[in-house]
């Protein structure tokens, strides 16, 4: 099974195994309206791109990783419908709850949005569920009043322990007056806090939104690296090989004082560091970063070309 590592610019980063159900068909974005970052074939390794990916392009990292999530277990796979109005559960409210424990971290997509099963949520549901009155071994929620809880509170509080302030609160209020600036959209796909006749005085897009940053180059050897299939079927062993090999070369440019193979030989050596860091498990970014924060209080001196720390 291949696992896709996807990224819906200015949206998400996800994971899923069917691009054309979960991206285009559930979500609605079209072949060119998202990208493909990285497949793997293990869903651990997936769910780390994911976490990885999303720290990269500055997105909330899923509190619960993709390989954890209870619908990514076949025996725990709570089946709702959906509908553009409702969510339904395949069990009757007076049993809900211990069903939605069960699937703690379980997400699906509605017209208004993403919703994600936490403590907070559970909670949320439980207080407006109504049995179905068509079959009362069923019960629903109305999808856009959830997505007015999404977006006047912390649906993740108590998945974080509680200590984070209220995402829309303000001093116990509703800072946009019991409506949504994101979630709980109109049949004119605009914010309710929007009025047709009334300028609209929120922003069009929520404040804690992420844009996408624009790919630097560790991203297009990332992406060259990828699509050639050197993370899939390459190892660290073989790349530390590498390494020493460019190493080499670069050490013989430099006694020749070759001008264009040095700046070769260095750039090799990069994108060899890059696709090993990968190979890892972490982005090359993390590794810079954490040998800076190593480095940048050392007190020492040069010594014969060389520095060296007290």
């Amino acid at each position: 099974m291949i696992y896709y590592i996807y990224h819906i610019p200015g949206k998400k980063i996800g994971v899923t195994t069917n691009l054309k159900s979960r991206v285009e068909d559930q979500q609605g974005y079209g072949p060119g309206e998202y990208e493909v970052l990285a497949r793997r074939h293990d869903i651990t390794e997936a769910a780390k791109y994911e976490a990885m990916y999303q720290r990269q392009y500055g997105y909330p990292v899923d509190i619960v990783p993709y390989d954890k999530l209870n619908c990514n277990k076949n025996k725990l796979n709570m089946k709702v419908n959906i509908t553009e109005q409702t969510t339904t559960f395949p069990c009757p409210a007076d049993k809900l709850k211990g069903r939605l424990m069960d699937n703690m971290g379980m997400r699906w997509m509605t017209e208004h949005g993403e919703f994600m099963i936490t403590p907070a949520t559970v909670k949320w549901i439980m207080t407006n569920v109504k049995t179905s009155m068509f079959n009362k071994e069923r019960s629903y929620v109305y999808n856009k009043a959830f997505a007015r809880f999404y977006d006047n509170n912390n649906a993740y509080e108590d998945m974080l322990g509680g200590n984070l302030e209220d995402v829309h609160m303000s001093n116990g209020q509703d800072q946009y007056n019991g409506k949504t600036l994101a979630g709980g959209m109109s049949e004119q796909r605009v914010p309710e806090c929007c009025d047709k006749d009334n300028p609209c005085t929120c922003k069009s897009e929520p404040q804690f939104s992420r844009r996408p940053k624009q790919k630097t180059q560790f991203d297009l050897i990332r992406e060259w690296a990828d699509e050639r299939g050197l993370y899939e079927n390459g190892d660290t062993k073989t790349q530390a090989l590498k390494l020493v090999e460019e190493v080499g070369e670069t050490c013989r440019a430099i006694l020749k004082e070759d001008d264009n193979e040095i700046v070769d030989g260095i750039g090799d050596c990069v994108v060899v560091l890059v696709n090993l860091a990968q190979l890892h498990g972490v982005m090359i970014e993390y590794c810079i970063d954490a040998a800076y924060q190593e480095i940048k209080g050392r007190k020492g001196k040069m010594v014969n070309g060389t520095y060296k720390k007290d």
